[in-house]
């Protein structure tokens, strides 16, 4: 299968990697790299299936996590402005938070998912598509009491992150994440990318091709298998999260759900746009860059030293369990980016958006087949391509 696109001399072998791996993938991709502040990779390959169509430059995919980044980046451009204070209790800035043993709970906490708020409450009776109300699902957070002590633990709050962020971003700035992105990101970059598409721009979004899912019943023999307590309360939670992933998967192929914002994962967007991003983090793009040196040094070191998961929920862990700084993944063995010094964020399906200052490389992979796990290994279509870019860049 070929890549079509371009790279710059010395980057072939990415091209022909990427194209090597796209041949055996039923789906599309795009991949797209910056250097010191230039565009070296720019290529796509492979298929838009569920719309029986080519998978172009100008395709746009759902992003699943890597939407956080854009989220955390946002809250991160008004900290630099001296309107959020990473170790300021949430309370100061959304006073309703306080309620049920959350006042100590700093904005770093949720930044770094140490805040023991990973899922709702079960008797809140969030549904996948009940995901689609903000207010109910920021009343409900601000309402609940934490599943373990803030602070001494850490767990993914793959569903929450984005409305605990959203919501400070709201508070804030008073736009909602999605229109702050717009004019404070997206626009002044150009970039093709959204949390909150508009209709307009519905036909061009490739459908991410559905991947069996855990039921929650499923999710039930798996933890009793590994001997843990069904009745404990952050256990029961997580079954829940369970149940609202199996099915917002489908429901987030959905205009619907294009529509809405769901700053934990719906972001739209094309490799483009997601490199031009993290380029920006990281140098000067188009006489834009969005973080400073020193908040990049800060939002890259990491938080979880000496923390694991909350204890009922540590046999989930595995041997490689996600590493954080302050809203961003760092390099982990079954998510290596380019080792040392970066900081991104993955998605589910085997999304990838990352950067590297010391060699100023930012990179994005973007494709609509949800192959990628999440826990078990590297997704094998980024093998080859992150093998080639090492060697050259040199890194």
């Amino acid at each position: 299968m070929p890549a079509h696109g371009t790279v710059q001399p010395g980057f072939e072998a990415v091209r022909d990697a990427f194209a090597d791996a796209q041949s055996r993938d039923e789906g599309g991709a795009q991949l797209c790299v910056y250097r010191h502040g230039q565009v070296v990779v720019d290529i796509w390959a492979g298929t838009d299936k569920l719309k029986n169509r080519p998978y172009t430059a100008d395709t746009i995919t759902i992003l699943m996590s890597c939407t956080k980044a854009v989220a955390a980046i946002s809250l991160h451009m008004l900290a630099e402005r001296g309107l959020i204070n990473y170790d300021a209790p949430v309370a100061r800035y959304w006073p309703e938070f306080a309620a049920n043993d959350k006042d100590a709970i700093t904005v770093r906490d949720l930044l770094t998912h140490r805040a023991g708020l990973m899922g709702f409450d079960p008797e809140a009776g969030i549904t996948a598509r009940a995901l689609f109300d903000w207010n109910r699902c920021t009343t409900a957070l601000a309402g609940m009491r934490p599943w373990w002590k803030p602070g001494t633990a850490y767990a993914y709050h793959a569903l929450t992150f984005g409305y605990l962020i959203g919501e400070l971003v709201r508070r804030v700035s008073g736009q909602t994440v999605g229109q702050f992105v717009a004019r404070e990101i997206a626009g002044p970059l150009k970039l093709d990318l959204w949390i909150g598409l508009p209709p307009e721009q519905e036909h061009r979004v490739a459908p991410h091709i559905p991947a069996p899912q855990l039921t929650e019943e499923q999710g039930r023999a798996l933890f009793s298998s590994l001997g843990i307590d069904l009745n404990d309360r952050a256990v029961r939670g997580a079954l829940g999260i369970i149940a609202i992933m199996g099915e917002g998967l489908n429901v987030l192929n959905t205009p619907e759900a294009h529509a809405v914002e769901l700053p934990f994962g719906n972001g739209l967007a094309n490799a483009r746009a997601l490199a031009k991003m993290y380029a920006a983090c990281i140098g000067e793009i188009d006489g834009i860059r969005l973080l400073t040196p020193a908040t990049v040094d800060r939002v890259r070191s990491s938080q979880d030293e000496g923390l694991t998961a909350p204890a009922p929920l540590l046999p989930l862990a595995g041997p490689n369990p996600q590493r954080f700084g302050l809203g961003f993944e760092l390099p982990r063995p079954i998510g290596p980016m380019l080792g040392d010094g970066c900081f991104g964020h993955g998605g589910a399906g085997g999304r990838m958006g990352f950067a590297h200052p010391e060699s100023g490389t930012a990179v994005a992979y973007v494709c609509n087949n949800m192959v990628w796990d999440g826990f078990t290994s590297p997704d094998e279509r980024w093998l080859g391509w992150t093998k080639e870019l090492h060697k050259a860049l040199g890194v």
